[in-house]
């Protein structure tokens, strides 16, 4: 009895914890699971990625929501409804829009003239032209005080107030000072800043300017990131110092300790030495995936792996737009194995050894999500 309580348990476990892609099969969404099967069958008109265990669905004009069984947990009766995380989500009923609960209760917010959808336990306010923060609890956390609070990244969020910049971490706490043109994103206590004509580093509170540098892009997965200087692109450390020095075209960020480069008109791989260990025979490159491998462009799309050899022939499409959102540099290849890729006019999703999921495609498919 006990290994049957245990054995129903994990189970409960694994539906609760699955990740699932909204797909479109006709004219009908459902939701894929990583085996390429169907979790829910392709029955509803309309409906939206899970988020924080639920997925919205639209029926008859009004949204609820299903857990990953495809059982309706709120039924359908907002006028609009978006994404739950951290156990809340904004939705919309007789043209007011209010938070509810994962059992689709009403939760009552401090006043906002606008109400945000919850980001990793945090929510932005407004109260005329200011911003401030909420947490889960419905606490005030940061009254209404800048212009701008841009999205929290790792447990910070870039802020403007009267055209300077400056970073706060969840709490509200300023961690750079809000007195600079631009600024980048915070990592490992640094961030890239320009201040006047100048561009450079933060660190510790203090600016150190980097000579010519007209540009710098975030730092992150390593510590380097790239930078330019006389319209030539090259990678420094968390200290500002050259670690290659500007000599390419173009550059994204290292992964597995390889970027790509942009020489001349083709883009192929550097090491963290400078040195091309891919060469640059290629269109367009990504940055590699956890997985070890890179998308990378000839007519069209496929993968290489660090060894720079073609695992998945250049046949596909990886960018979206319309219903499917733009993603971010890392979420343009394989992700825990899967990479979602388009094929003449349909999606799918293929394996590292290129083999498509399911032998499946769709009209519409996005990501995993959970």
């Amino acid at each position: 009895m006990r290994k049957l309580f245990f054995f129903l348990l994990l189970s409960i476990q694994f539906v609760n914890a699955q990740e699932l892609a909204l797909v479109r099969k006709g004219d009908k969404f459902g939701y894929l699971n990583k085996s390429g099967e169907f979790a829910i069958q392709p029955r509803y008109k309309v409906a939206k990625n899970f988020s924080d265990g639920l997925a919205a669905f639209e029926d008859q004009g009004k949204w609820g929501f299903i857990n990953p069984k495809g059982e309706v947990v709120i039924p359908a009766t907002f006028d609009e409804a978006k994404y739950f995380d951290s156990g809340l989500c904004v939705v919309a009923k007789d043209k007011r829009w209010f938070y509810i609960n994962k059992k689709g209760e009403t939760v009552t917010a401090p006043p906002s003239d606008k109400v945000f959808d919850f980001e990793d336990g945090i929510a932005f306010i407004k109260r005329g032209d200011k911003t401030g923060l909420i947490n889960t609890k419905m606490t005030e956390i940061l009254e209404p005080k800048y212009d701008i609070i841009r999205g929290f990244e790792n447990g910070y969020a870039r802020v403007k107030n009267n055209d300077r910049w400056g970073i706060i971490d969840k709490s509200g706490k300023v961690v750079v000072e809000v007195i600079y043109d631009e600024i980048g994103s915070y990592f490992k206590n640094t961030t890239w800043a320009k201040n006047g004509a100048s561009f450079g580093l933060v660190s510790a509170g203090k600016f150190t300017a980097l000579d010519g540098v007209d540009k710098i892009w975030d730092f992150g997965p390593q510590d380097l990131t790239y930078a330019r200087k006389k319209d030539k692109v090259g990678f420094i450390d968390l200290k500002g110092n050259w670690v290659i020095e500007p000599k390419f075209d173009k550059a994204r960020s290292f992964v597995k300790n390889l970027a790509p480069v942009l020489v001349g008109k083709k883009w192929g791989y550097i090491n963290t030495k400078g040195a091309l260990v891919i060469d640059p025979v290629y269109d367009d490159a990504e940055v590699f995936s956890a997985d070890g491998l890179a998308p990378v462009k000839e007519k069209n799309w496929g993968f290489i792996n660090e060894s720079g050899k073609l695992v998945v022939p250049t046949q596909y499409g990886i960018s979206a737009g319309g219903l499917l959102a733009m993603f971010k540099d890392d979420e343009k290849g394989f992700i825990d194995g899967i990479a979602r890729v388009k094929n003449e006019k349909k999606w799918g999703f293929i394996k590292t050894d290129g083999t498509v999921l399911g032998n499946q495609w769709f009209e519409n498919a996005e990501l995993f999500k959970k």
